[in-house]
């Protein structure tokens, strides 16, 4: 069903609002062959940014093989070559036959193999007739840049909730041979990854945290999206609806939303929903209230799951509180010691409730959690 605010999808085209300079960043670095790393909170616009760079450097003529994949449902390494391993003989085979030959060709002396059966019986392009060893990890990842290279043709290979692998019970099974692969095919610039996370820490802890992937992959930020750009955006969708609504209060909900597209379109679609004509001050309070009992449950859990210690400093910083180690801060907010702080930010940060900026400002990753926190958890009055 179309929709003026789509928001159970990603958008390209004239549904894709700002981050014009960051489709070109993106769009740049893909051209030039490198790998691409975007970590941001959930449902922030990474597929969007990702789906409309590549529609624009299809414009532009730029030649190239796209696959995608998801680790959100993996947990061995096994399963990680695999899906890695089949997904990349799509993007350049069609037939069984083909994916035979690939397979033979490029992984043969390893334990992978094409199972015709189990390509008949479940669609797997790869199968292991061993236990994985070294050498066929090896091989695995340096597939798709061998291919490229064969073949003369662009390949660039998604690969979402990438920040899952490190819930692999030895993460290290897939990174270390992952950044031997990306070092010693440094000068091939014909395959790209692009390593999208919704686990900011998780992701910064791969590519950050440690000096596995250092010069090997480029990030990339999204944007923030202008208050005023996205509330025009909705406006025009509401116009064209025959509905009227002051901007002004759009510019107050993006605001409130801190610019999370996700959040906006499905609010805006609520209030499409709600009213046939002028929608007043009162309906966007009703739309607001109903989106917040939609993810209620969800918030509920979260805090549930947190210690009395982790409340405290989520209570701190939706007061605004930027350092919590200083006497004042630990007696008001009884937090114990500044080594307990340390323990609960690592503590919260590893459940993706809180992130931290290069100058250690805090901030709450799901910007209506912060709200729902602020107004019926804390109840702090306005």
């Amino acid at each position: 069903m179309d929709t003026y605010f789509p928001y159970d999808q990603y958008v390209t085209g004239k549904n894709f609002v700002g981050r014009r300079t960051d489709v070109t960043v993106l769009g740049n670095l893909l051209s030039q062959g490198e790998h691409v790393v975007l970590s941001e909170p959930p449902k922030t616009g990474k597929t969007s940014l990702v789906q409309q760079t590549l529609y624009s450097l299809r414009l532009k003529a730029f030649t190239f093989s796209v696959g995608q994949f998801s680790v959100l449902n993996i947990r061995t390494p096994e399963a990680f070559l695999l899906r890695l391993g089949s997904t990349v003989l799509r993007m350049v085979g069609h037939t069984p036959a083909e994916y035979a030959d690939l397979t033979a060709r490029f992984l043969g002396g390893t334990h992978f193999v094409f199972d015709p059966v189990a390509f008949e019986n479940e669609g797997r392009l790869l199968s292991l007739n061993w236990d994985l060893e070294p050498a066929d990890v090896t091989a695995l990842l340096s597939l798709p840049f061998r291919l490229a290279q064969e073949r003369g043709d662009r390949l660039i290979l998604i690969v979402d909730e990438f920040q899952c692998v490190t819930l692999l019970d030895d993460p290290d099974a897939i990174l270390r041979p992952l950044s031997a692969s990306l070092k010693e095919n440094r000068e091939n610039k014909r395959f790209s990854y692009i390593f999208c996370g919704s686990g900011v820490n998780a992701m910064k802890g791969i590519f950050k945290g440690s000096l596995l992937f250092h010069r090997l992959v480029e990030p990339v930020k999204l944007s923030p999206l202008d208050e005023t750009e996205m509330a025009d955006h909705i406006h025009r969708g509401f116009t064209t609806a025959g509905k009227v609504v002051e901007k002004d209060l759009l510019v107050g909900a993006c605001r409130l939303f801190k610019g999370h597209a996700w959040y906006i379109n499905h609010f805006a679609s609520i209030c499409d929903g709600m009213t046939r004509g002028f929608l007043m001050e009162s309906g966007l309070v009703d739309a607001l209230n109903a989106l917040i009992s939609v993810h209620e449950p969800r918030f509920q859990d979260m805090v549930n799951g947190l210690t009395t210690h982790q409340v405290s400093l989520l209570r701190a910083t939706v007061d605004g509180v930027t350092r919590f180690s200083s006497a004042d801060v630990i007696r008001n907010y009884a937090l114990n010691s500044s080594a307990n702080v340390k323990r609960v930010k690592d503590a919260l940060m590893k459940k993706e409730v809180l992130q931290f900026d290069e100058d250690e400002k805090p901030s709450v990753v799901d910007p209506l959690f912060e709200y729902w926190l602020r107004k019926y958890y804390f109840e702090i009055k306005d």
